[in-house]
């Protein structure tokens, strides 16, 4: 007789500036298939001590949220997030939503619940500030991420399409 396997606990905590340097590390979790897909938008490889000012610079901003996931005990997971307002005139409805900025999780957590648990904790943060909608983009070729974000409840918006000149 086989006993049920139990996945490991997911910690979710919020992330602060002195976390750059370990979303700076694991951003190559998302960044690596961007690259790999669309090496005409992003650069292959990028140096770790170049990307820890760009997030240091994320993680300082007032309208920032993020947050890092942890299982085991081992860092596995991160996303960012910013409160977007946007005022209302002649032809658009004021609002006030979160934007999801970055989602990512190491190979070995995937399909373990660490992004369900990162994209809830974006949504509870988007409630807690007031937001209405919670809004992401997916490059088209990352299908697995598409799948993800439709089996968790976000539907289609909008397309952007492209022309190379």
């Amino acid at each position: 007789m086989t006993s049920p396997m139990s996945s490991p606990s997911i910690e979710i905590r919020s992330a602060s500036p002195e976390d750059a340097a370990l979303l700076a590390e694991l951003n190559d979790a998302v960044h690596s298939v961007h690259a790999l897909h669309r090496p005409d938008v992003f650069r292959s490889q990028p140096a770790h001590d170049d990307l820890v000012p760009i997030f240091k610079a994320h993680l300082a901003r007032e309208d920032a949220r993020a947050f890092i996931a942890r299982s085991s005990g081992r860092p596995v997971g991160y996303a960012l997030a910013v409160i977007v307002d946007r005022p209302g005139d002649a032809l658009m409805q004021a609002r006030r939503f979160i934007s999801l900025e970055h989602l990512a999780v190491t190979s070995e957590a995937t399909r373990t619940g660490v992004g369900t648990a990162l994209l809830d904790a974006v949504r509870t943060s988007g409630r807690e500030a007031g937001c209405s909608r919670l809004i992401t983009d997916v490059w088209d070729f990352n299908t697995e991420a598409r799948t993800f974000y439709e089996a968790a409840g976000l539907a289609p918006m909008r397309h952007w399409l492209e022309q190379p000149l």
